[in-house]
């Protein structure tokens, strides 16, 4: 049975920068007599005069044991074959991927067997791409994967349905039109037109939209127009990149965004298609405020749903207003197709980072997404420009990375994840692990549980242990996430849609289970569990996290961090 040892605490008392110190400190020791540790907070009066202020103390209870850890081996060696070196440094066989993979589910996918591969191959979180399909395709899918779910108690993926977004596009068309170079070529917001010189659009105001002068887009860039001139129903262009026009093709106005409501009726359909069937995340297409995002989460709420909702930063009218979206939003996904389409693509890199940079220093989940592995849409092995772009997404710290056509309708899916996974868990192993937990501007300010995050994943980083965190809503494994610690974050939930929710995040790795009214109890059975699915070894040590927006075995104004060593 795995146990810690619980001898008489002798207890002392630090001021919370004398405990910093201690943290930072312990790098430099070469050993630690200590298998149990616990950190707890007390609010002490100090008197000025004839004022009363309060403050924090950090007190810290020691647990002394006879045995000397050294720090140098707290998880064991590493056992290595000859093959897993990267520069000079070793890869452990039994590492663990952080960054999380999204994949969309499409024609190549949806099958059950399909998707039991994706999973084994890596998949943490299942996209539903409202732009194509049917409720009837899209519940099959969310079926099957509820079913996968329901089979695992350390096994999960998310689901997260995309709404399709007031997406402006050509007509159909009965066979490709040949665009050349220098060609006069014409949109109509007339419906049914189709001639070798004109096609329609599906958007009413597209000639208010457009201007002489103006760069239309068609799929991303694949092909380009000069806006020329327009009369109440025409926009009259000159093709400067050619191509074949198939039917249904996205339209942008570089540097501009369609006057269209963010959230349409039939995303409004779609979204009460996910209430429904539980999904646990939106993918909020062209949001350009953060109205909108109030306005969906103020329905959830009237709904009672517990959906989180990921803005897609992809329009030209959102830049100016990422913070206050990302502020209002759950996370956000950096959709580059359409942020390249309507912005510089020589801004896109830069609008990736910054994005990013905004997530993680608000403390949402932020994935990178499009054209990641496009080329094995039809090629069953990438470009080494798309091994970058992944080693690059995974070097900013984004927490997921998304395979959209490659895994949705490509002929090499399941490769197209592996190369993913490999390439993911590559670059991860050959980033430094550092001792400290990165200092977002909150992390001092806020709830003391974003406090304790902070010092917990500081503390396991130095000792070099994985983190094992019991949580309800999922609140404290989603802040241990965003300060990035260089383990695994075990996260034992009772609850199953949070368990779900939970794939998403950064290093956190959900495991269901129902909680005991006895905390030690609870304990030992989860590091039982651990042992019996050779997630963690006899003789390796864990810090265990106590504390969050909800106690569950501690008093409200109480937080604990243990390190205990793992016993057979």
């Amino acid at each position: 049975m795995a146990t810690a040892g619980t001898t008489t605490a002798a207890a002392t008392e630090f001021n919370l920068w004398r405990v910093m110190t201690f943290v930072k400190g312990s790098e430099r020791l070469s050993s630690l007599r200590s298998t149990s540790s616990s950190f707890s907070t007390q609010t002490r009066r100090r008197r000025s005069g004839r004022n009363v202020s309060f403050f924090p103390v950090l007190s810290m209870k020691t647990t002394e044991k006879d045995q000397v850890v050294d720090l140098g081996s707290v998880n064991g060696a590493l056992d290595l074959s000859s093959n897993n070196y990267l520069g000079g440094r070793k890869i452990s066989k039994n590492a663990r991927r952080k960054t999380k993979i999204v994949c969309t589910i499409g024609p190549s996918t949806c099958t059950r067997e399909m998707i039991w591969k994706l999973a084994e191959a890596g998949m943490n979180v299942a996209r539903l791409n409202m732009s194509h399909g049917d409720h009837a395709s899209h519940l099959k899918t969310i079926d099957l994967v509820k079913e996968y779910n329901a089979q695992f108690e350390d096994k999960v993926i998310a689901i997260m349905l995309d709404t399709k977004g007031p997406e402006v596009r050509s007509g159909d068309v009965p066979q490709p039109i040949l665009l050349k170079e220098g060609q006069e070529f014409n949109f109509t917001i007339k419906r049914g037109v189709s001639t070798e010189n004109t096609v329609s659009v599906n958007y009413d105001d597209f000639v208010d939209d457009v201007e002489a002068g103006d760069i239309l887009l068609v799929d991303g860039g694949m092909m380009s127009l000069a806006v020329k001139s327009k009369t109440k129903d025409l926009v009259k262009c000159e093709v400067v990149d050619g191509g074949e026009l198939k039917s249904r093709r996205h339209l942008n106005v570089r540097g501009k965004s369609a006057t269209l409501p963010s959230i349409t009726e039939k995303d409004w359909e779609d979204i009460k298609f996910g209430v429904d069937n539980e999904v646990d995340f939106y993918a909020v297409s062209f949001v350009k405020d953060a109205k909108v995002v109030h306005e969906l989460k103020d329905y959830l709420k009237s709904c009672n749903a517990d959906i989180h909702v990921v803005v897609k930063i992809e329009s030209a009218d959102s830049i100016p207003n990422l913070d206050s979206i990302i502020s209002a939003s759950d996370g956000a996904m950096v959709a580059r197709g359409d942020l390249g389409a309507e912005l510089p693509i020589e801004d896109v890199p830069l609008l990736q980072e910054e994005i990013i940079r905004k997530c993680h220093s608000m403390q949402k989940p932020v994935i990178v997404a499009t054209n990641m592995l496009e080329s094995m849409i039809i090629h069953p092995t990438p470009t080494r420009a798309e091994v970058s772009d992944i080693a690059i997404a995974v070097r900013e710290s984004a927490d997921a990375i998304m395979l959209s056509g490659e895994t949705a309708h490509g002929k090499y899916p399941l490769k197209a994840v592996k190369v993913m996974h490999t390439v993911a868990l590559r670059t991860e192993s050959s980033m430094p692990n550092s001792t400290t937990a990165p200092i977002h501007s909150a992390a001092i300010k806020s709830h003391m549980s974003t406090m304790f995050a902070f010092h917990a994943t500081t503390m396991a980083n130095t000792l070099g242990t994985p983190i094992i965190v019991f949580t309800r809503t999922g609140s404290m494994a989603t802040l241990l996430s965003h300060y990035r610690p260089s383990a695994t974050i075990f996260a034992f939930t009772s609850v199953k849609r949070v368990k779900q929710r939970l794939a998403l995040y950064h290093g956190v790795m959900p495991i269901y289970m129902q909680f005991s009214d006895d905390a030690e109890e609870t304990f030992t059975r989860a590091l039982n569990t651990l042992l019996n699915k050779n997630l963690l070894e006899e003789g390796e040590h864990v810090t265990i996290v106590q504390s969050g927006l909800q106690p569950i075995w501690r008093l409200e104004s109480t937080h604990h961090i243990q390190v205990r060593k793992v016993k057979g």
